[in-house]
């Protein structure tokens, strides 16, 4: 059975609610690194206020038993601690009162899905396409993300993130050891690697938010210890950089993905773009370089996956752009929600929970088994299989 899950829950509702089918039994979980990398998503320079109000953390009620999966489906829930001031607005049960006492909303914001969804849904409550499509639903994404990541762990894999620019500023790009730079990334406010960078990027953040305005960026995600032949060429679903594109266009606000140079590959020769092969007694075939960043032929190659991701600014903006009440068909100033002023370092949080998330499906869908056991021997034989070829 392949590895998916389904999410479920508002922004301002009681709970957020995930179930993953297809993880093998006897996979150990770690509740405290869990709920770490929950946390993490939580922080960086320019969120908003539901980020001191949200202490957010998963509640397992099903297919954990004594910090062990059990190969049945695993139920998990976030609480949303705000929900006690939202209890009469996001009721289940019909309720009596004015449109602003159900704050409903009929003007839409430009650059959310609200006039789309409620076009699509025959909504006339904008409120109930906000509620879904806003970013809160990652916190459940991120909490799958990070099951997949101790999955990972268990085969010697690890994923770090980092910001490369936002807005205007860029970061000098240091090749850095994995592990240093999950610690460096760590402690910065803006998870970058030189400190320069960072006392700019929140100058230039302050300055974006006393504009009433907001600023996006780009972030990169790489993982290190993926094996050879992840993916594969033979139908075009199976091409795993196609899925893990396909996996960060889906974030919300997310608007490009590349693999490795990406589009600079559009501006270069071949023959500095293509990675040339080469052989070790220690290392076996490897490549000298890694533009492609991992890939070729939608398979992995055994080198460090590369893939970075632009989000766009959030368009809630507190000097709200020109849209049309749908009541009235009148232009009006688009009506503001709660907001961050920049959401990159969150975003690229995510962005490492959604990649752990394909390459761990890809895995299990090449040496898959109903428990962990028959997965490493499976992992074992295969790396056998390499030494000899």
């Amino acid at each position: 059975m392949s590895l998916r899950y389904l999410t479920a829950g508002e922004t301002h509702g009681p709970q957020l609610t995930a179930i993953i089918e297809g993880l093998p039994s006897n996979l150990n979980i770690d509740f405290e690194e869990l709920n770490f990398q929950l946390h993490r998503r939580q922080k960086g320079y320019g969120r908003g206020r539901r980020m001191q109000i949200e202490k957010d953390q998963a509640n397992f009620v099903g297919g954990i038993r004594h910090g062990y999966t059990t190969g049945a489906p695993v139920a998990l829930v976030v609480q949303n601690n705000d929900w006690k001031h939202w209890q009469n607005i996001m009721n289940i049960e019909p309720i009596e009162g004015s449109d602003e006492e159900k704050r409903r909303v009929h003007r839409p914001r430009p650059g959310h899905a609200d006039l789309n969804g409620g076009l699509k849904y025959n909504l006339k409550d904008l409120r109930n396409v906000l509620e879904r499509s806003s970013a809160r639903e990652t916190t459940v994404r991120v909490a799958c993300g990070a099951i997949a990541r101790q999955f990972l762990a268990e085969f010697g894999i690890k994923v770090a993130g980092r910001v490369l620019r936002i807005g205007e500023i860029e970061a000098p790009y240091q090749d850095l050891p994995i592990d240093e730079l999950i610690e460096v990334t760590e402690a910065s406010s803006v998870r970058v690697t030189d400190a320069e960078t960072e006392k700019k990027m929140e100058a230039y953040i302050d300055q974006i938010k006393q504009e009433g305005d907001s600023i996006g960026g780009i972030v990169e995600c790489i993982v290190e210890g993926v094996p050879v032949g992840l993916g594969s060429h033979v139908q075009y679903d199976r091409k795993l950089d196609a899925r893990i594109a396909q996996g960060v266009m889906s974030i919300n606000a997310f608007k490009g993905v590349e693999i490795g140079i990406g589009f600079e590959a559009g501006t270069i020769r071949g023959s500095q773009v293509h990675d040339e092969i080469v052989h070790s007694e220690e290392r076996g075939y490897h490549r000298a370089t890694n533009r492609l960043g991992g890939f070729e032929g939608g398979m992995t190659n055994g080198m460090p996956v590369v893939v970075r991701g632009v989000m766009k600014p959030i368009p809630t903006l507190y000097k709200p752009l020109q849209s049309v009440d749908i009541d009235t068909k009148e232009a009006f100033t688009a009506q503001v929600e709660r907001s961050d002023a920049c959401a990159v370092p969150a975003a690229s949080v995510v962005m490492e929970h959604v990649v752990a998330w394909e390459i761990t499906k890809a895995f299990l869908e090449k040496f898959g088994g109903d428990s962990m056991e028959e997965i490493r021997a499976n992992f074992a034989n295969y790396n056998n299989q390499l030494e000899n070829y």
